[in-house]
């Protein structure tokens, strides 16, 4: 097995891939089949990909169950050449698995996340705890702050919600999100989606739109009903879209911010 010298920071590849080691203990399963247990994983960030995936050495990947790609895709993850796919219990998902150029990485496997891409591996752990999406980025924080802040949110000239007991949330690379009771929010004015996220950070959300007629996207407003740990204080609140509608914070009125939820929205 390629031993990583953990000491070292982030590393760069002349591909551009950014890497680095993590010390968790990562498996991926299919069903019951665990087609991961790697005690060795490293996080892996590929050009314009703001979030982490993670490669494992091939001693800690079942590669009985990979076969040559009969499909491989041309030019996906950063030039990769080899693609596999995978075969467990007579179902076969097409280039769930692939190597990556770089000789850093040489001897590692990286796999596809199905609820990210709805394909590869359907359940992923770190220690104990299941995760989602993709792994969790060491370089970025998710904090969830009880506030006495008053925040204020308008659509379309319409005071959706107004409160005094906010609930803060403060996640690198984006703008503050304001979690607002339910009891602060006309849901009357809210309509129930099927629409549904997952976040590594916080869970699964659920969402609502708007009733009103103004050119407002569908989806604005979203809560986490059973958040993860870590955000519990968000938990039954309800988020709007800074991007989407006007909010005023202890008087201030907020600018739109463009995210890469802007583009999604609009």
């Amino acid at each position: 097995m390629t031993e990583l010298n953990t000491a070292e920071s982030v590393r760069t590849t002349p591909e551009g891939l950014l890497w680095e080691p993590s010390p968790r203990w990562v498996r991926g399963r299919t069903g019951d089949v665990t087609v991961v247990d790697s005690r060795h994983p490293v996080l892996v960030w590929e050009p314009g990909v703001p979030v982490p995936l993670y490669a494992f050495p091939r001693e800690e990947v079942r590669e009985d169950l990979l076969r040559p790609a009969k499909n491989p895709p041309a030019g996906a993850h950063t030039g990769s050449q080899v693609f596999y796919d995978l075969e467990v219990d007579g179902e076969l998902r097409e280039n769930a698995a692939w190597s990556f150029p770089a000789d850093e990485l040489a001897g590692h496997i990286a796999f596809e996340w199905f609820q990210r891409t709805g394909k590869g591996l359907d359940h992923w752990y770190e220690e104990e705890e299941e995760i989602f999406v993709h792994p969790r980025d060491p370089h970025k924080r998710v904090d969830a702050l009880p506030s006495s802040r008053h925040v204020r949110v308008e659509i379309d000239g319409t005071v959706v919600a107004d409160t005094r007991r906010p609930v803060l949330l403060f996640e690198t690379g984006l703008p503050t999100r304001y979690y607002i009771p339910r009891e602060d929010v006309r849901l009357d004015l809210l309509v129930p989606t099927d629409h549904r996220t997952g976040c590594p950070y916080k869970g699964t959300a659920e969402y609502w739109s708007w009733r009103g007629r103004a050119d407002v996207p569908s989806d604005v407003v979203w809560s986490y009903p059973d958040p993860l740990p870590a955000v519990a204080a968000v938990r039954g609140m309800l988020a709007f879209y800074n991007e989407a509608v006007d909010i005023t914070v202890d008087g201030e009125r907020s600018e739109r911010p463009v995210t890469p939820f802007t583009k999604a929205l609009f």
